[in-house]
């Protein structure tokens, strides 16, 4: 059984917000979103992704946190206590973050490395090719930047949720807000004539990107980008993970959970949408269509020429940029290790400040083996995603791409038909508050976001055999 001694719990309904949409918004924000809509057809993307946000992403985020506020535990003993035959999803929502936090501080050493460079005025050298790999692939360097990036993390656990993460997070979202807005008004107004003489100015960016491009949409087109904007979604708003069962295990009874998801939700989607604006236009005007490149290349190679060739201003809004994306993935960091720290003290009985001192310690050195899977431990191993990826890619491969979705599938029969949605939508109204959103709650976890996680499954195993 879980230790019933008193646990912490958020101050406010502001403060529970800012940590969960802390967690939501994170690196996926600011480098997989911008290059999904470029790559799937701006605005289409943009409004799939919406409808699914109010539909798919809301079914996911009110039955985390409802199941976390009801049952008063994280999430290895929340699903014990809805039925006892269905523990076993709650020790495999609690290995994904186990697995996720392997690499998270890793590519916030990355993240926080290119920080620096932009505080010390080292724009030029970012730019350069090969600037990214020489860094990764550094014994040393790669490694001090995680190590660190790892104890500022640990270091806001330690402190707990409302001297720590939620004190952070109230801090950190509002500024990581006005950051976005601030350089996606500034892609806007920027303007350059390349070698060809072609002139591109950031309200071309923009419409790049608002725009919805039907060329060559077919059904199984269109199936795709529904696919990849489901899976953005999904990995978005850290459902299927634990951290949000833990974070509603911290609400007060007398929280309004409808609004609050529904403020987590906009939140959420508000940054991925602005940092589209942010990213699009930016790289349009100086690298065209070629720029928009997936993955860490958007961030730390692309980006940076963009950042160089702005000249002066690029300092700054190249320094802005960073301090933004080291802020999405910090309160995403304090996120993955809450949920371990919670299990942990629940599984061991043991105080959060022993817990949180020996996972830093396990973690720490995991992260440093991880990061030099660039280098000392460098392996090429062939993914069944197609792809060919070293230590980190395999771990966020089997966290995302397996682990995750297996969660939210069994999560929705498990409460749609094993246990019923009235055990979520009675929470939800548990505070006196109108469930405004029942009956399209009832209709998602029973029917549609099941069909839809079996698409994504069968369209995972169709990849695999292709």
């Amino acid at each position: 059984m879980e230790n019933n001694t008193k646990k912490n719990t958020f101050s406010s309904q502001f403060g529970f917000v800012m940590a969960a949409a802390g967690s939501a918004v994170g690196v996926g924000n600011l480098w997989r979103f911008p290059y999904l809509a470029a790559k799937d057809g701006g605005g289409l993307f943009l409004v799939v992704y919406l409808a699914l946000v109010v539909t798919f992403g809301f079914t996911l985020l009110v039955s985390d946190i409802a199941i976390g506020r009801k049952t008063k535990k994280s999430a290895i003993y929340a699903y014990a206590e809805m039925s006892e035959k269905w523990k076993f999803l709650g020790v495999a929502t609690f290995l994904v973050p186990v697995l996720i936090m392997t690499y998270y501080a890793v590519i916030g050493g990355w993240i926080t490395k290119y920080l620096t460079v932009y505080l010390t005025g080292e724009v030029q050298a970012a730019a350069e090719d090969g600037y990214f790999t020489s860094f990764i692939t550094s014994p040393v360097s790669s490694v001090i930047f995680a190590l660190f990036f790892m104890g500022l993390t640990a270091l806001i656990v330690y402190h707990g949720v409302e001297k720590g993460i939620e004190k952070v997070s109230k801090f950190i979202m509002p500024m990581l807000l006005v950051m976005v807005v601030g350089i996606a008004v500034f892609s806007l107004t920027l303007s350059n004539t390349d070698a060809a003489g072609v002139t591109r100015n950031g309200i071309q960016g923009l419409k790049f990107y608002l725009m919805p491009s039907l060329e060559g949409v077919t059904v199984q087109r269109f199936l795709q980008i529904l696919l990849d904007a489901m899976s953005q979604l999904f990995f978005s708003l850290s459902v299927s993970m634990g951290i949000m069962i833990t974070y509603g295990s911290y609400v007060k009874p007398e929280v309004n959970l409808n609004k609050s998801v529904n403020q987590i939700e906009f939140f959420d989607t508000g940054v991925a949408f602005l940092s589209g604006m942010m990213i699009i236009p930016a790289v349009y005007v100086f690298s065209g269509t070629d720029g928009m490149s997936a993955g860490p290349s958007l961030m730390f190679v692309s980006l940076p020429k963009v950042f160089h060739a702005m000249g002066n201003a690029g300092i700054l809004v190249g320094m802005l940029f960073f301090l933004t994306a080291a802020f999405a993935t910090l309160t995403s960091c304090i996120s993955v290790l809450e949920s371990i720290v919670a299990n942990c003290m629940a599984l061991f009985h043991a105080s959060r400040k022993k817990v949180t001192l020996v996972l830093t310690a396990i973690y720490m050195a995991i992260s440093a083996v991880i990061a030099l899977g660039y280098s000392v431990f460098y392996m090429e191993v062939n993914l069944p995603n197609g792809t060919v990826g070293q230590l980190l890619d395999i771990m966020d491969y089997i966290s995302n791409s397996v682990m995750m979705p297996f969660i939210a599938f069994f999560s929705c029969i498990l409460i749609g038909w094993i246990i019923g949605p009235k055990w979520i939508s009675d929470e939800m109204e548990s505070s006196g508050h109108v469930f405004k959103r029942k009956k399209l709650y009832n209709v998602m976890i029973k029917y549609i976001a099941p069909v839809l996680m079996l698409i994504l499954a069968v369209d995972c195993k169709m990849k695999l055999n292709t």
